[in-house]
């Protein structure tokens, strides 16, 4: 299967684990909860599937790679205890709580969350002295004479023997208390979660045209050479921060992810390319309505590679302005209901405290800070939505400070002060919106100009289409070009592709 269907399964596993019966009972007892044992090649998203589910479903997450740990940290340590037995004292072998239990402990105490997900990683690579340890671990539940607490759900991971010399095979007795899940590599699904985890544009782009470079795991006399998806992840984290500093990415810093030397090397001449497009056809121009002549005339005679790596350009830029109208209007959003949360106290404030709305208002913020970093710790919180509360609380420290400086004589007046403050954030909100729409009627106009209904007007819509922060953003705020192009463009395609499925099957029974 591959890592959505996966995703899916775990996230209504957990789900049905933790729900109770009328008495307040797990419905399933935790006997018969089965662990599920996800089997994978490395770098295919084992780990950022468990961060997604156990922040979906609103748990904790606890995450070990076990490989990392000897058996003492796993089952505890020894200690020696005082018993009597039949009336004779004797010395007995105990074990302190073991180190992953404790974490599990832990966690529930930082972040108030009783119930969680136990993820243990590469469990079959373990070393022989803690391979009992975690055969019993998935058998029974425990480690050592610990049991992991109810209310835990346990996700185990391995990658099968044909990428880990350390494997070691499950007994059967084993693999029948547990729920097994094989996982395979899959760059459609995969292409799904990078949109939204905001992926750099030239890697979506360059796995487009090169779909069979987005995982290879490859062994000859040089050695392992391999691409996963984490090298692609990791290497756009890079690459947008690169940007930002003004750095420039090379063939060398390129390989340090994509260990796999001529996917490396290509993909390198093909960022240095994406970014020579970017510069030539003069995308910011584009998206301004500022296009030149002479572009148009170069794309007549560009190969289909560069004019889909224009469209990329196109779509990158977009997204970058859809992103940031959507941010602003979820910070307006948590604004003004932290407002309206504020009239309600102000109300409660007596009028002859002295700096009594500033001293209230303060304590708002930092009780919302407070709760950001309680989320925080949890895992509760995706990267937008941490970015949306950061940014949140900069306005309202910002609105501190005016409430402050103005030394509000009541409590209607330091809310008609917040209140004038809030106008400012809705009109750059406005603002955002204004200059994304502007903008994507701007890549419309080019789009219709350079290419009409073209394939490469077809990737244009459908990549909007498919884009969580493009869908969000004309969902919320229309264009009638785009509702028109994905009502008959798509069509045509579909239909054109239906057509050429029966065509196909025809000939292979003989024109029938």
């Amino acid at each position: 299967m591959n890592i959505k269907r996966a995703k899916e399964e775990i996230e209504h596993t957990v789900k049905a684990y933790l729900a109770k019966d009328a008495l307040g009972e797990y419905a399933i007892p935790a006997i018969r909860q089965r662990p599920i044992l996800l089997m994978g090649p490395p770098g295919i998203g084992k780990t950022q599937v468990m961060e997604q589910v156990a922040r979906e479903c609103g748990v904790a997450l606890v995450a070990y790679t076990i490989t990392h740990h000897t058996r003492q940290s796993a089952v505890g340590l020894p200690f020696i205890r005082q018993r009597n037995y039949g009336g004779r004292d004797v010395s007995v072998t105990e074990y302190t709580m073991s180190e992953i239990i404790a974490s599990i402990y832990a966690k529930m105490e930082a972040t108030g969350l009783k119930e969680g997900i136990l993820f243990i990683d590469e469990i079959n690579c373990v070393s022989e002295t803690l391979a009992p340890t975690m055969l019993q671990f998935l058998q029974c539940k425990t480690f050592g004479n610990q049991a992991v607490p109810a209310g835990w759900v346990i996700v185990a991971a391995g990658n099968p023997p044909e990428y880990n010399k350390s494997v070691r095979d499950f007994d059967i007795v084993t693999l029948d208390r547990v729920r097994r899940m094989d996982i395979e590599p899959d760059l459609p699904v995969w292409k799904d979660y990078a949109r939204a985890a905001h992926i750099h544009s030239a890697i979506l782009s360059y796995l487009e045209l090169h779909p069979q470079n987005f995982y290879q795991i490859n062994a000859d006399v040089d050695g392992t050479q391999f691409v996963t998806a984490r090298g692609w992840e990791d290497l756009s984290n890079l690459l947008d921060t690169y940007e930002t500093l003004g750095l420039q990415a090379d063939e060398d810093l390129i390989r340090e992810y994509i260990q796999h030397p001529k996917i490396a090397e290509d993909f390198s001449a093909y960022l240095d390319l994406y970014y020579k497009y970017r510069d030539d056809y003069g995308v910011e121009e584009i998206l301004a309505g500022q296009a030149k002549p002479a572009v148009f005339a170069r794309l007549l005679q560009a190969p289909f590679d560069e004019r889909l790596s224009l469209v990329s350009l196109i779509l990158s830029g977009l997204s970058t302005r859809f992103t940031a109208s959507r941010q602003a209007d979820a910070v307006a959003d948590s604004c003004y209901a932290f407002l309206r949360e504020t009239k309600k106290a102000l109300a409660t404030v007596p009028e002859d405290i002295p700096d009594g709305s500033a001293e209230m208002f303060h304590q708002q913020i930092a009780d919302y800070d407070a709760e950001t970093q309680q989320k925080r710790e949890a895992g509760l919180l995706s990267k937008d939505a941490l970015t949306t509360r950061l940014q949140v609380l900069a306005v309202l420290r910002g609105w501190e400070g005016e409430l402050r400086r103005a030394n509000a004589a009541g409590t209607q007046e330091a809310f008609d002060l917040l209140r004038g403050q809030f106008r400012s954030l809705a009109d750059a909100r406005e603002t955002a919106q204004q200059a994304a729409s502007a903008a994507l009627e701007a890549a419309f106009d080019f789009m219709e100009q350079a290419f009409a209904e073209s394939q490469e007007m077809v990737v244009f819509v459908t990549e909007l289409t498919v884009n969580p922060v493009s869908h969000a953003f004309l969902t919320e705020n229309g264009c009638e070009r785009y509702f028109q192009y994905n009502k008959d463009l798509l069509l045509d395609h579909r239909k054109a592709a239906l057509q050429q499925e029966l065509a196909a099957e025809q000939r292979r029974h003989g024109g029938v």
